[in-house]
């Protein structure tokens, strides 16, 4: 085992797990991160990493709001409506379903779960379509820079609006399926580099009418089926056949990155009670001129 290649196996791991969750593009911090710490591996092992290393940061998500997002519950009593005389196997079939629903089901986060798969929708359509298109013809120093600081110039001008003192949905549980598709209609934004997937949504739950705390914990709640699906798209492409360090690399980029997002989520949910997100539009406007600026004298030079 190479352990300089483990060590910087685990500073991605640090980068991906902080950058995931705010909204300042993991993509444009790895882009960055690999031009001066490059893993000795292919090129095909690297592009899978870099996306299956975000099951780490999605696990995070997964603890830390398990018993809002568990929709199974057990009930001792359950009412149900006597039944009348003569009822047919099909009503006793239903009474049975209705019976298992009642007793084992949390209808409100059943709720929540189908307002999760209903936004997924235009970023699944998009992601399995134009996948390979994107990676081809986006995923590069220059889009992701212009994105850093469209995004970035974005989020100024929505708090400087005063977007988020409007908001009419405050809580999780009055986020209806309109809102929801809305949000998942600007999580397809994030599909070009640089964008900022919870950047994207946030800023679009914002617009269409959430606060600030309801736009960040369903933009984290969108990225668990999101981010699994893309994992599992990935992992399929290039195969099973991990080499023992390979395999070593992932699981360890994986663990990092899932102790990592716990704390950068707790931040951020902390921050945001106090703070806007100006802050981090003059970050990711900061990082945008950066990437410019290097990539664009790498090339001159």
């Amino acid at each position: 085992m190479d352990w300089i290649e483990l060590l910087k196996v685990i500073f991605l791991g640090i980068v991906e797990g902080i950058t995931e969750w705010l909204p300042i593009s993991s993509t444009g911090h790895m882009i960055l991160v690999d031009e001066f710490i490059k893993l000795n591996v292919s090129d095909a092992f690297m592009q899978m990493f870099l996306v299956v290393i975000q099951l780490g940061a999605i696990m995070a998500v997964v603890v830390l709001y398990f018993k809002k997002l568990w929709p199974f519950v057990f009930r001792r009593e359950v009412y149900m409506p006597e039944r009348l005389p003569n009822q047919g196997t099909l009503s006793r079939i239903k009474d049975y379903f209705l019976y298992l629903w009642y007793k084992f089901c949390d209808e409100d986060k059943f709720q929540l779960w189908f307002k999760i798969a209903f936004a997924c929708i235009p970023a699944m359509i998009v992601g399995l379509l134009f996948d390979d298109f994107i990676e081809a013809h986006f995923n590069n120093w220059f889009v992701v820079s212009l994105m850093l600081i469209i995004y970035g110039i974005l989020f100024i001008w929505i708090e400087k609006s005063n977007v988020a003192s409007h908001a009419k949905v405050r809580k999780l549980s009055s986020l209806n399926y309109r809102i929801a598709f809305a949000i998942g209609v600007f999580q397809v934004l994030a599909v070009i580099p640089g964008t900022s997937r919870s950047g994207a949504t946030i800023l679009g739950g914002m617009l269409v009418g959430t606060s600030r705390l309801v736009a960040t914990e369903f933009t984290f709640f969108l990225a668990i089926p999101v981010m699994f699906g893309a994992s599992l798209l990935k992992i399929v492409k290039f195969g099973l056949s991990f080499t023992s360090q390979e395999l070593i690399f992932l699981l360890t980029g994986m663990a990092v990155a899932f102790v990592v997002s716990i704390i950068a989520i707790r931040f951020l949910l902390n921050y945001i009670k106090k703070n806007d997100f100006k802050a981090f539009g003059y970050y990711r406007i900061l990082l945008g001129i950066i990437v410019l600026g290097y990539f664009g004298l790498q090339m001159i030079l």
